[in-house]
């Protein structure tokens, strides 16, 4: 009996050994990266260089919140399985607030309509952009409600959502939210390179766009609100167009037992926030020379120029790196205190110094771009990296105003 129990302490020993061991190695693959799967440093993850459809690209992410809310990903090849279908190269960046659920949905299914709507209309067109952003708040919606009797504060769940592609030498660009592409154009008589912004931000900080929330909502003299200092819809939030954000969108959301700060006073007909995607068309020129897709935390920082003015001047490799190096610098700044010191500090205390920060950059190769029909390539698909959750992982008491 007592050699039966040695034997079982230890076989149980001997896979606890394993065990350990198969962490430590996992641990060591996740330090040194991977070419495919990008590389990880403390909380940043960076893919340095990578070869898409028409040209090279670079990613890179840095997590300040205690989960990580922003999502990205890179897709490239043929958008439909017909052999003459449409190739195309789209970048996705989604910003979210509250907790990374619907972030994470986007990543799993915007790419997915996109295809399928593509296919139904054996080509790309903002239709078919519009109906993939539709099908995705529709369904993101309805996890909101089979969810709600168990974990109603997903209902104040949501994202931004920036998204490119580029399909037979057309660049198409749709947003929520203040996500932003900006382009670097030459200009051939001087050789400088000019930042352009394409996409079009819906935050309320801007006037424009609380003059559109006061001319949707006419008799809510208070649809717009200065609280400390910051412009937020209702009081509650910055952004205007968001996918999510259920409890702004529907009423039957906004009540018990969602949080008391969450509720509003009066009860709504019609949505508050909007999911319609601002989208704007471009046919992309010989002088066009790479796309600058980030979130809001790049552009708290950094300047449309000052960002094209850094991947201009500096080599494609490690260029999206290089571009959080420089927003993280720019925000130890502002503290007075040390880039070095700004790095030490834990994900979810980092949040009180900068957000998270998603960053793609896709440079155009015009040999490629001009003979986009002619263009074939295996597929590409590379999803920004952070800590890894759990997949359920629901943060009920993260703020989702913080947009």
């Amino acid at each position: 009996m007592v050699l039966s129990l040695i034997n079982f302490l230890t076989a149980c020993l001997r896979r606890q050994q394993q065990q350990q061991q198969q962490q430590c190695s996992a641990s060591s693959s996740d330090r040194k990266g991977s070419d495919v799967s990008g590389r990880k440093e403390g909380l940043l993850w960076y893919k340095d260089v990578g070869q898409h459809l028409f040209g090279e690209y670079s990613m890179a992410v840095v997590q300040a919140n205690n989960l990580l809310e922003d999502q990205s990903q890179i897709e490239s090849g043929p958008l439909t399985s017909l052999h003459d279908g449409p190739h195309a190269t789209f970048v996705g960046v989604y910003d979210g607030h509250g907790g990374p659920e619907t972030s994470r949905y986007i990543c799993d299914n915007l790419f997915q309509h996109l295809k399928r709507f593509a296919s139904e209309h054996k080509s790309m067109s903002v239709e078919v952009i519009r109906k993939a952003y539709q099908a995705t708040e529709e369904g993101f919606l309805s996890v909101v409600t089979k969810h709600w009797p168990v974990n109603p504060q997903i209902a104040a769940v949501g994202s931004c959502c920036l998204v490119g592609v580029i399909c037979s030498g057309t660049l198409y660009v749709a947003n929520l939210g203040d996500s932003r592409a900006v382009l670097g154009r030459v200009v051939r008589a001087t050789g400088e390179v000019l930042a352009i912004q394409l996409s079009s931000e819906h935050n309320v900080a801007i006037e424009s766009v609380r003059q559109e929330m006061h001319s949707l909502h006419p008799d809510d003299s208070k649809i717009v609100v200065l609280k400390h200092n910051v412009w937020r819809v209702k009081g509650l939030i910055q952004v205007s167009r968001s996918i999510g954000d259920a409890y702004l969108k529907k009423a039957e959301f906004n009540k018990e037992p969602l949080y008391t700060k969450f509720r509003l006073r009066e009860t709504f007909k019609t949505p508050i926030l909007s999911s319609d995607p601002s989208i704007s068309v471009h046919e992309l020129q010989e002088h066009d020379q790479f796309l600058v897709f980030a979130s809001d935390g790049l552009w708290e920082h950094l300047s449309n120029q000052d960002a094209v003015d850094i991947v201009q001047n500096n080599p494609h490799n490690g260029i999206a790196r290089r571009l959080i190096k420089a927003a993280l610098q720019e925000a130890a700044k502002k503290r007075e205190m040390r880039y070095s010191d700004l790095k030490k500090i834990d994900r979810g205390v980092r949040r009180h110094f900068h957000d998270d920060i998603t960053v793609v950059v896709v440079f155009l190769d015009s040999n490629l771009v001009s003979r986009a029909s002619s263009v074939k390539g295996p597929p590409l698909s590379v999803r920004g990296g952070g800590i890894p959750v759990p997949s359920r992982t629901l943060s009920p008491f993260a703020d989702p105003t913080g947009t």
